[in-house]
């Protein structure tokens, strides 16, 4: 990320400590940030109803957003699965 003078932050309505567990279980070398209240997710839409077996909740729609220099979103990647995401964003950078 650093030859591409870029950085890498998760955010997630999971707890600080669900996030340290979350980061030290996977080897993560990004900050992660805990969104507990929902606001950042709010704000940038992806707090969202979701359903699952009939069951309506909120939760959110996982997605990346690639923020240039001057604070303008870049791209959006929406619907986003893990595998392959990572190669995805660093082609985009």
């Amino acid at each position: 990320m650093a030859a591409r003078n870029a950085i890498a932050i998760g955010i997630s309505p999971d707890s600080e400590r669900a996030q340290a567990r979350f980061k030290a279980k996977h080897n993560l070398n990004f900050t992660l940030l805990a969104d507990v209240d929902h606001l950042a997710a709010e704000a940038y839409g992806v707090w969202i109803e979701k359903s699952m077996y009939g069951r309506k909740y909120m939760g959110i729609d996982r997605t990346t957003f690639l923020i240039e220099a001057d604070g303008t979103i870049g791209r959006v990647f929406a619907k986003v699965k893990p595998k392959g995401h990572a190669a995805e964003v660093l082609a985009a950078l």
